[in-house]
């Protein structure tokens, strides 16, 4: 059951987790799923859904992102929102986007000069992915109603081929396309106001120029995209092995993790595996095109820290098995994430 024992929603089912899944095929999937003819639909539970258009598909994704607090080392939620959708439609293959549609409902109280700040980020995001937000809309909400500000953004796209995150088979590998757990980490040492050392900052980013680069160095052979935001690697790895019906190792030396994050993680007990990413993709390849497509995400600035992290494999299918170079164990995919409102 996902449900808590008095019938109400938790903060486990927004987490990212087994719990979120299982809420919405539960409440939501088996009732509302109804693509058009051939396509990806709600029912995939991917980072989008696909419809054909023509010779072409048409992407849709769409988001709401609520974070506390809203201005943190790296990032706000008007890069956050951007970046988010625009990334959830490169991990389908659509890196070109037409438009973003953007609604905004504010807390009354909330700082004007805060606002015009969240734009002037939309703005600059929207300019890096070369993208533009078409319509919107605007709620303003009682004080205390709401926890400041929500954005919503919807994205469009147009792609010749769709990548899902099912797409996995044994022999195919598996590329991080940098370090991990650095926008969990560094949200919440920002929100806890926690004096760590080191430079904390989220990695917040819009890939679709990144995804581009390595769609067309690895072309055909780019099987399988998801960007591990809540929940983090571990959580999206576990969705992949699940719906591709393959077993995951993953290395856990090969894993680059910024020396702030590892000491923070370290020092709080966290793993920063299970830790949400805003600006990292993980992007599964037949072997013979993980070369091509590594050395196209390394020429990129967000991706000059990308690594190899993972294998398919026949044995333990929809298990991910993590490999610490000492001995093995089963990762178990957690019911939620451990630093909620992060996203």
């Amino acid at each position: 059951m996902v449900h808590e024992e008095d019938g109400r929603i938790g903060l486990k089912h927004g987490a990212g987790g087994r719990a979120m899944r299982a809420l919405i095929k539960e409440v939501f999937v088996d009732r509302l799923d109804g693509v058009p003819g051939p396509g990806i639909g709600l029912g995939a539970m991917d980072d989008g859904a696909a419809i054909a258009f023509g010779d072409q598909w048409l992407v849709i994704t769409t988001d709401s992102h609520v974070i506390s607090p809203i201005f943190f080392p790296g990032g706000d939620i008007g890069r956050l929102a951007v970046a988010g959708t625009v990334n959830d439609l490169a991990m389908m293959g659509a890196t070109e986007v037409l438009a973003l549609t953007c609604a905004v409902v504010v807390e009354e109280g909330f700082p004007r000069a805060d606002l015009e700040r969240v734009r002037d980020s939309i703005e600059a995001t929207c300019r890096e992915a070369d993208a533009r937000i078409l319509t919107g809309d605007t709620k303003v909400m009682g004080r205390g109603e709401i926890d400041g500000l929500v954005l919503n953004t919807t994205g469009i796209a147009l792609s010749r081929r769709v990548v899902p995150d099912s797409g996995l088979k044994p022999g195919d590998l598996i590329i991080l396309s940098g370090t991990a757990g650095d926008h969990g980490i560094a949200v919440m040492a920002c929100r806890h106001e926690l004096a760590l050392e080191g430079d904390l900052r989220s990695d917040v980013a819009p890939l679709n120029m990144m995804i581009r680069q390595a769609l067309e160095a690895g072309e055909d052979g780019v099987i399988a995209m998801k960007d591990p935001t809540r929940g983090g690697v571990v959580s999206a790895l576990c969705e992949m092995a699940q719906k591709a019906g393959v077993g995951i190792v993953l290395n856990g030396p090969s894993v680059p993790l910024n020396a702030g994050v590892r000491a923070a993680a370290e020092l709080l007990g966290i793993d920063p595996l299970m830790v949400a990413n805003e600006g990292k993709a993980l992007i599964g390849v037949h072997a013979g095109a993980a070369e091509r497509v590594l050395s196209a995400l390394r020429a990129h600035p967000f991706g000059r820290n990308a690594a190899i992290v993972a294998a398919c494999t026949e044995e333990r299918a929809g298990r991910v098995i993590l490999d610490t170079g000492f001995g093995r164990r089963l990762l178990t995919e957690p019911e939620g994430e451990p630093l909620p409102r992060i996203c």
